[in-house]
């Protein structure tokens, strides 16, 4: 595989589909922030906002561009030569354009397939004459006719845009069933520049944005933290590190400063990132199990798949002494306090410990496991 065949387009949208989750607004300076810390980070193209909304967003995405970050701003737009219009003035270099595709959609907004081809090619070339870069969307496409679906990838390529995105706009495919979706197209129609954004009503989002990318998918949309409608999207840190961190993939990423972007998106949405979420969580590189620690102090990556300080973690792992530890935490949290003991030592502290977590049903700390050393090994000497 050559090397631009391994390179991934990561193309966050926290500030237009994050922001959709409820209950979510970002103040203007909050986008701003957000805005430098995703460029910081190495994402590639940020989705701005969407300047139909009103004379205000189109203020907030005129102030991102006014930034000149080092990367592709893009207007998320209808398929409605006004939205597009309004794009136009927020002086962003790219503009993508959305259309519903399935039948269901195609039914609740009153279209049809023919309206649906020919808007694609008339808006297309429109914008195209203004933006830099035109993608267009293919809305809820995992519920889609293949037929339909074809024709319009094939009116994309022929209206000349940069990209096509597929859209799982209730998280609804699997990974095997999407695989087969991208590569049905890529037979079909060969150089197709496909994107796909996917959603996490089933908890697959992020099992799908990396098939999609196995399957030939030449760019992903994610948002920070899964933000989104309903269960949210794919989440920005757990695609890269899947694709990056762990996997061969290729992108202008830079992992370590994932853990400020997450935090600091949690703090402005008013969304609390649960303890246990994968890359982030604040409890993610704890641990208890006594099997798990003795190994731990062996070798890290014996129960830890990556550093923590890869991602822009300090500190972050911690030896929990509970109901579950062994002997060998216990003598290490010792050690870190200048007090050294043997095998059969720590084997009757163990009990102590398990005694005393049970009883107050929490972890014992290292404090306590001091006292109770003070209390059980020194007591009359």
């Amino acid at each position: 595989m050559k090397a631009d065949d391994l390179r991934v387009w990561m193309v966050d949208t926290t500030l237009r589909d994050g922001e959709q989750a409820p209950g979510v607004f970002f103040r203007p300076l909050e986008k701003l922030t957000i805005a430098g810390l995703l460029a910081e980070c190495g994402v590639d193209e940020i989705e701005v906002g969407i300047p139909a909304m009103g004379e205000f967003a189109c203020r907030e995405i005129e102030a991102i561009a006014q930034l000149n970050l080092p990367t592709m701003l893009t207007c998320w737009c209808r398929a409605v030569k006004k939205d597009i219009e309004l794009a136009i003035g927020c002086n962003t270099p790219g503009v993508h354009i959305s259309f519903p595709t399935s039948s269901i959609l195609l039914k609740t907004f009153e279209k049809d397939e023919n309206w649906v081809l020919e808007t694609l090619h008339d808006t297309v070339r429109f914008a195209r004459q203004y933006f830099d870069q035109v993608s267009v969307g293919a809305q809820d496409a995992t519920r889609t006719d293949m037929g339909f679906l074809l024709s319009f990838c094939q009116t994309a390529v022929e209206s000349r845009v940069h990209r096509v995105r597929l859209a799982d706009t209730v998280g609804m495919i699997t990974p095997s069933a999407l695989m087969d979706m991208i590569e049905t197209l890529l037979i079909r129609l060969p150089g197709l520049a496909l994107e796909f954004h996917g959603h996490n009503d089933l908890g697959m989002a992020t099992a799908n944005a990396v098939s999609a990318v196995d399957a030939g998918a030449k760019a992903i949309s994610i948002t920070v933290n899964g933000l989104g409608e309903r269960a949210g999207n794919a989440p920005l840190e757990e695609t890269a590190m899947a694709l990056f961190g762990i996997g061969a993939r290729k992108s202008n990423m830079r992992l370590s400063g994932l853990t400020q972007l997450c935090n600091t998106v949690a703090r402005f949405s008013g969304q609390q990132i649960h303890a246990a979420k994968p890359i982030v969580g604040s409890r993610i590189f704890s641990h208890e199990s006594g099997i798990h620690c003795a190994g731990l102090l062996k070798n890290a990556q014996s129960y830890e798949l990556y550093d923590p300080t890869q991602v822009g973690r300090r500190n972050s792992r911690q030896m929990v002494l509970g109901v579950h530890s062994g002997s060998a935490v216990i003598k290490d949290v010792l050690a870190h306090r200048n007090i050294n003991i043997d095998a059969a030592a720590a084997q009757v502290l163990l009990s102590q410990v398990r005694a005393a977590a049970v009883a107050a049903n929490k972890p014992v700390s290292p404090e306590l496991l001091e006292s109770l050393y003070h209390r059980t090994l020194c007591a009359g000497h």
